[in-house]
């Protein structure tokens, strides 16, 4: 074990199998549990060696795979700085593993890190050996790297449709390009290394890529050439994107982007790259439906018929535009929608205004002053704000989210796993595909769960379960039912990628008698429903808020005196 390698608190926890609380508990009740060697006060790192040390004189679990160790020798190897091309530097050595690279030279002169590596790729394979390393990355550096959520990336390629080429001008790490199940990806990034790194990802999954390492506004690698779609998540309200140089482009077709709206200027160059009839699908800044210096633009886009839809989602609105087809009649209305972090609704959405294309606003009324495509300001005008806060508070005042009660305990339980239930008959487990394939259906008293922290017990006829859940079957003479949702909620699993499945195998579960397990159980479906009432009662307050803010100022509610 390298002993310059260090450690965070949530890699102590992920090693030991235990949530963070546990960690910092270790660290105030035992005097000698090891001292921070290194990063802050709120984010302390601790040497590895003395970590396991500590660890094995207490005969605690603390497991070090393979790939465990060898992030650890990559942290270790150089500055965090440089982590980026050490990753990517692995990522070439799992290529050539996999035959994709004729040559291996990748300049890991590191034998340690080779043995781990070569280890790696024997026992998971070169796919999700490289994937283990690249989430380990973005955990590491989750605070300066902007990744577009998988969710919404999923969401994102299901709306532009199924198609075999895509291109991402704003690529990162390839999220949209992992998601979309293109053939052929086109991508772009300023950043050599994450560039590389999309590449890598890429190709291991057998999808052509190519991607270029510069930046896609101020040099179009992809001139002249379109794409089936065009997925985007561009960065947002960056000044100097270089509207001086790039006056007089050909891509401005619905006008120059002005000096602060560069995500307008993503807007035209995704419409520049994708065939006639075409789909994109870019996040924007919610500020950018609204600006009045992009007024102009966006009426000239809305006269086009190229935008089709503005969903707010949270942090960020999602536009789906479509290249106009010469000689086509542009389309009467667009959608205008919020979704906030309920992405299964935008589907929905989507679906219905297709089918029925006059539910949504007409564009004609949005060529005022303004050209204001924001969705909550359009709902704003729509509805008397006067009543629907009045509706809106009656539904507050309802919503009495109650906590059962729970007492300290100073007892530890001891643990199982998932692994070892199904060992013995206890539970069976059926994952569903991530894509195309097969989908487990769950019946009544199954437990349904996702790698996000979503679990529950099916009630009601049986069902076929989405992408990338897995079916829990118990038998409920041994093993409750809510007992087990309730610790695969408590596992907190981190989200997986497009190809790599969390092994939920490894979950722990309390070694308890099954009636303890049917009590727990009723206590973990009463947490849940708590923290149900609690998000609603979140979001209404905020639709209160809203709703107050705006009726004020419309003149629809005053103080009461």
């Amino acid at each position: 074990m390298d002993d310059d390698a260090t450690v965070s608190a949530a890699d102590i926890a992920r090693l030991a199998g235990v949530g963070r609380a546990a960690v910092s508990n270790w660290r105030r009740r035992y005097p000698d549990f090891p001292a921070p060697v290194g990063g802050t006060a709120s984010s302390p790192l601790f040497g590895l060696s003395a970590v396991a040390g500590w660890f094995r004189a207490r005969g605690k679990k603390f497991e070090l795979s393979a790939g465990e160790r060898a992030w650890q020798r990559l942290r270790a190897l150089g500055d965090d700085l440089d982590l980026a091309e050490r990753v990517s530097r692995a990522g070439v050595f799992f290529a050539f593993q996999a035959g994709i690279l004729d040559t291996f030279d990748s300049r890991l002169d590191d034998p340690e890190l080779i043995t781990l590596l070569s280890e790696m790729t024997h026992r998971a394979g070169p796919l999700e050996s490289f994937e283990l390393l690249c989430h380990r990355y973005f955990e590491a550096h989750s605070r300066r790297l902007s990744a577009t959520p998988e969710p919404v990336a999923e969401l994102m390629a299901r709306l532009a449709g199924p198609v075999s080429t895509i291109l991402d001008p704003a690529c990162g790490f390839g999220a949209l390009g992992l998601a979309s199940g293109a053939k052929t990806v086109l991508g772009q990034d300023s950043d050599p290394m994450t560039a590389s790194i999309a590449t890598l990802r890429l190709r291991l999954r057998g999808i052509e890529a190519e991607v270029h390492a510069v930046d896609a506004l101020r040099e179009d690698a992809f001139a002249g050439r379109t794409a089936e779609a065009v997925l985007c998540d561009p960065p947002f309200n960056e000044r100097a994107w270089g509207h001086d140089e790039l006056v007089g482009d050909a891509r401005w077709e619905y006008g120059l982007p002005p000096r602060g709206e560069p995500e307008l200027a993503w807007v035209q160059h995704c419409l520049a790259h994708v065939e006639p009839g075409g789909a994109v699908a870019i996040l924007m800044p919610g500020a950018a439906a609204g600006r009045r210096s992009g007024k102009r633009i966006r009426g000239n886009l809305l006269r086009a018929g190229a935008v089709r839809a503005v969903i707010t989602l949270t942090g960020s609105d999602l536009w789906l535009l479509r290249r106009p087809v010469p000689g086509q009649r542009p389309p009467s209305t667009v959608l205008l929608a919020e979704a906030g972090d309920d992405l299964s609704t935008v589907d929905e959405m989507w679906r219905e205004f297709g089918e029925r294309p006059e539910s949504g606003v007409r564009i004609i009324d949005l060529l005022d002053d303004d050209v204001d495509l924001t969705p909550a300001r359009r709902r704003g005008r729509d509805e008397d704000l006067g009543r629907a806060f009045q509706a809106v508070q009656g539904r507050f005042a309802e919503l009495t989210p109650r906590l059962p009660p729970l007492e300290a305990a100073d007892t530890e339980p001891a643990f199982t796993t998932i692994g070892e239930l199904v060992k013995a008959g206890v539970v069976e487990v059926k994952h569903a595909a991530r894509t195309d394939g097969e989908h487990p259906v769950a019946e009544e008293g199954n437990v349904v769960a996702s790698v996000t922290g979503i679990a529950y017990v099916h009630s009601g006829p049986p069902a076929p379960v989405g992408a990338g859940l897995t079916v829990y079957r118990v038998d409920p003479d041994r093993l409750d039912a809510d007992f087990l949702a309730g610790c695969l909620r408590a596992a907190d699993l981190p989200a997986a990628s497009a190809s790599t499945r969390i092994d939920g195998r490894r979950v722990r579960i309390p070694r308890v008698a099954i009636d303890v397990q049917r009590e727990y159980g009723q206590v973990f479906r009463r947490l849940a429903e708590f923290d149900t009432v609690l998000r609603q009662t979140a979001e209404t307050g905020r639709e209160l808020v809203r709703l107050g803010f705006a009726g004020l100022v419309e003149g629809r509610l005053r103080p009461r005196r």
